[in-house]
């Protein structure tokens, strides 16, 4: 069984080509992916609509649109953020002897895209693509202060889930964390998300200062009391900021 749909397949394989072959008609574009002249133009037409490829006219070739400038520029700095997660998630979990990882946001939620798991038997299990909502744990909270401000009045304007005793389920309440958040330059979470576990989160931003992604810790309310928090979060601070500069930040 299959769960690919072929027609996305080739509207994918045809954007590929319009990246490599720019300047091409629909026969040539057409000849070379291997469609037929009216499936390619079908394809290229939904491309056109979608912003990601664009026909010019008079001459009616094709290039790619605004929308692949956004893909671009997007998968070059998500996959710098990896690269640089990949050197240094390991160490910075050891330092803190905690599992630790980076999120991005994606809309109203967060997408966990690097971890490292501490090798106890208690612990959080991340898992490479797992979403929560935006307004929920430490990173959450993080990248809700950094978002525009569109996306933070959808957030406040909609329903807030509980999911423990603990979520912040009041706009007020939330709208205070967000402003201390950026006070702070740092967010914590103590069972939030999940019952009797504690988050730490720090920013990370790229080269031009923008907050990109989250760089937290996650561990047992047992073994982060609230009097050692405070190691944590230096721990947590300085490594994002160590990450910042490795993405090109230069704290201007």
């Amino acid at each position: 069984m299959t769960y690919t749909v072929d027609a996305v397949s080739k509207a994918i394989e045809l954007l590929f080509l319009v990246a490599e072959e720019s300047g091409k008609g629909v026969t040539e574009l057409a000849r070379l992916s291997g469609n037929t002249k009216a499936r390619a133009f079908r394809l290229l037409t939904t491309l056109e609509e979608s912003g990601l490829v664009r026909r010019q006219l008079p001459a009616a070739t094709y290039s790619l649109g605004y929308r692949a400038l956004i893909i671009g520029s997007s998968a070059q700095a998500q996959l710098s953020l990896i690269s640089v997660a990949n050197d240094m998630l390991e160490a910075i979990g050891r330092e803190c002897n905690e599992s630790v990882l980076v999120r991005i946001r994606d809309g109203a939620e967060t997408v966990c895209v690097a971890w490292w798991d501490a090798p106890h038997a208690l612990r959080v299990h991340s898992q490479l693509g797992d979403r929560r909502p935006l307004f929920v744990g430490a990173s959450g909270k993080l990248l809700l202060a950094h978002a525009p401000e569109e996306i933070q009045e959808d957030i406040l304007s909609g329903k807030l889930e509980r999911f423990t005793p603990n979520t912040i389920v009041k706009r007020t309440e939330l709208k205070r964390e967000i402003k201390k958040i950026l006070q702070e330059g740092y967010s914590t979470s103590f069972s939030e998300k999940t019952t009797d576990m504690v988050a730490v989160a720090a920013p990370i931003r790229d080269a031009s200062g923008a907050v990109i992604a989250s760089l937290s810790m996650t561990a047992p309310v047992s073994r982060v009391p609230k009097d050692k928090l405070e190691r944590y979060i230096d721990i947590l601070k300085f490594a994002a900021a160590r990450f910042s500069v490795s993405l090109g930040y230069s704290g201007g």
